[in-house]
């Protein structure tokens, strides 16, 4: 509880103490009237203040306003302990949203530890601690044992264990060592590492985290839009129905019935309808609801940008995958060389040396199994024909490397495989050298992913990718992924996706598209929702997605529709029963049968009950 909450309890208690030995003092007149004033004062002078301010800056209709008429109102009329219980109970509610917000802010703000102070650059034999947004990108900088690595670069020199606990919400530590890529905001748990900067502290992974957590509230949902616009017309709505309760029935009786006016009694109905139809529970359980779901996904690892992308996420029937990097580790090894005429390292040397400038995991691959320096120099006039291969020149030769796509463009006569992998052949000068086999394993929740997709009810779930359809079609089957197409270019996908969305059943039903790739950025922008994986997934892939899984696990995707789906139940939970109990109440009031008492519950307890049924989306998580 911090300061501003304890405050607000101190007063909630000295004013239940003053209001019950008041209650309990037998003597009777004005001294004891006027004694309630200090309670009522003590627990309620932040919201009269409030609501003057309000009148002041021509914003009238708010919950303030409401609460000081009817509460002064009841003062007047002589309801001392009326008046004071209604602010007593406002208040009480008050701290239990409080309460729920600050527990919901504690689990985004959990994130916010990632942010570094500081980055070690050495300078004439000793380090010295700059900020992290004055290092160039090229610049080395140390990380020590227990410091957070501040900028996203490549390791050359030292080896670690890095904990990537800060940015995922659970402890995965991974070895690193020369050549390896990090990012920003692991912490360096053993080891000195030399990390040479690959962006500008602008750009790292770790500031583009805590520019989406900082931005999230901004996207409102259709619900939280809704209560918006209702409090906007209800409230002076309200207010002047109860002007005309007050006013009305009195002049009616008297000039048309030629009864008593019974002002008085009209005036307390009149209050009384103000302290129901106080809009709290509306105004301030449904935005906690999403908040709240918001902080629960952001502590499981799930970056959801926006509330409106949480009620998206929970009517998702669709799922639609990418493979590598996405449903596999996107590690891929070379299992074998088939068809060479000349020695499988030659045919290993050309392929690294064409595919040198190429970031692609099977590029990699490639490199790796070469396992040797690569001389920059030998590479020249290099072409990459997307979702075909690369066309480079090493040392004068032009060497092709690529699907049989590439070898029928280039016009070069190739052999197929038997065996069920990525085939990536290689043609020397027009000539076909062979092909070299990689393969690609899943990730290790990748299986239990689609299970738990396929209980959440999501029963279409397709993978999309730009492999052989043997490979695909064997990582669907092994996966129980029903549906799949293969050999597809990045626009191919997002044609698929537009089918795909054509397809649904209802306008209702939504499409999550879930890659990580700078390829899959149109796709995750066409799509209903985009989710990308956050740790490994290109910059590209986590801008355009709606949602930003943070340690890459295919797993967390049925979790995020999960905690979506309550999130959105707790929403309309709240709205139906705070309306419902309002229209009941509000007809009771106005007839004179709901007298204060009924009225604080309408109000406060309403507001208390849908804040605490708000606060179960902080634990959905754990359920």
């Amino acid at each position: 509880m911090n300061k501003k909450q304890k405050k607000v309890l101190y007063r909630i208690i000295i004013a239940t103490v003053l209001l019950v030995a008041l209650i309990l003092l037998p003597t009777k007149g004005i001294v004891r009237s006027a004694l309630f004033f200090i309670p009522y004062l003590v627990i309620g002078y932040d919201i009269l203040r409030k609501a003057v301010k309000g009148i002041l800056n021509r914003q009238v209709f708010d919950e303030n306003f409401l609460m000081a008429v009817a509460t002064i109102g009841a003062m007047i009329l002589g309801e001392y302990t009326e008046g004071v219980a209604v602010m007593l109970f406002y208040q009480i509610g008050e701290l239990f949203q409080s309460y729920a917000v600050g527990k919901s802010r504690r689990n985004i703000s959990d994130l916010m530890d990632i942010r570094p102070d500081y980055a070690n650059v050495e300078v004439d034999g000793t380090l010295e601690q700059v900020d992290p947004d004055e290092v160039e990108i090229g610049s080395v900088i140390v990380v020590q044992p227990g410091e957070k690595i501040p900028i996203d670069g490549v390791i050359v020199e030292g080896s670690a264990t890095l904990n990537t606990s800060a940015l995922t919400g659970e402890s995965r530590p991974r070895e690193a060592g020369p050549g390896d890529e990090v990012i920003s905001g692991c912490i360096n748990m053993t080891g000195v590492l030399h990390i040479r900067t690959a962006k500008e502290f602008g750009e790292s992974t770790v500031s583009k985290i805590l520019d989406l957590v900082e931005n999230s509230s901004s996207k409102k949902s259709k619900s939280e839009n809704f209560i918006t616009k209702f409090a906007k017309y209800y409230t002076p709505a309200v207010c002047y129905g109860a002007l005309a309760l007050a006013i009305l029935p009195p002049l009616v009786r008297m000039f048309m019935l030629g009864l008593e006016p019974g002002f008085g009694a009209w005036i307390y109905r009149a209050l009384t309808f103000l302290v129901i139809s106080c809009p709290c529970a509306l105004v301030i359980s449904i935005p906690l609801s999403f908040f709240a779901g918001i902080g629960g996904a952001s502590h499981e690892g799930v970056l959801v940008k926006g509330s409106n992308y949480l009620e998206t996420l929970a009517q998702v029937k669709c799922v639609v995958f990418d493979k590598t990097g996405t449903m596999t580790q996107g590690v891929f090894e070379v299992i074998g060389v088939h068809h060479n005429d000349v020695e499988e390292k030659e045919i290993l040397e050309l392929a690294a040396y064409a595919e040198s400038h190429s970031s692609h995991p099977i590029s990699k691959s490639l490199r790796n199994s070469y396992g040797r320096q690569i001389d920059q120099s030998r590479v020249t006039d290099v072409e990459e024909i997307s979702g075909n291969g690369v066309i480079a020149e090493v040392d004068g030769k032009k060497v092709a490397v690529g699907n049989d796509k590439l070898m029928k463009h280039i016009g070069v006569k190739y052999k197929d495989c038997h065996k069920v992998g990525t085939i990536v052949h290689v043609a020397l000068d027009g000539e076909y050298m062979g092909h070299i086999v990689i393969a690609d394993v899943p990730k290790p929740h990748a299986k239990e992913a689609v299970h738990a997709l396929h209980k959440a009810g999501i029963n279409r779930l397709v993978m999309l990718t730009g492999d052989d359809g043997r490979v695909a079609s064997q990582v669907a089957k092994d996966l129980g992924i029903g549906e799949v197409h293969s050999e597809l270019l990045p626009g191919d996908k997002v044609s698929m996706v537009e089918k795909l969305l054509e397809e649904k059943k209802s306008p209702k039903e939504r499409l999550a598209f879930v890659g990580d790739g700078i390829n899959d950025a149109p796709v995750l922008s066409r799509a209903d929702i985009g989710i990308a994986m956050g740790a490994l997934g290109s910059d590209a892939a986590i801008e355009a997605a709606d949602i930003v899984l943070m340690d890459d696990d295919p797993l967390k995707i049925a979790k995020a529709i999960r905690i979506a789906r309550k999130c959105i139940r707790i929403v309309y939970e709240n709205i139906y029963f705070a309306i419902g109990v309002k229209i009941l109440c509000l007809i009771l009031g106005a007839l004179g049968i709901a007298n204060m008492w009924i009225a604080i519950f309408a109000d406060v307890g309403v507001m208390v009950l849908a804040v605490l049924n708000a606060i179960r989306t902080l634990f959905v998580s754990k359920l």
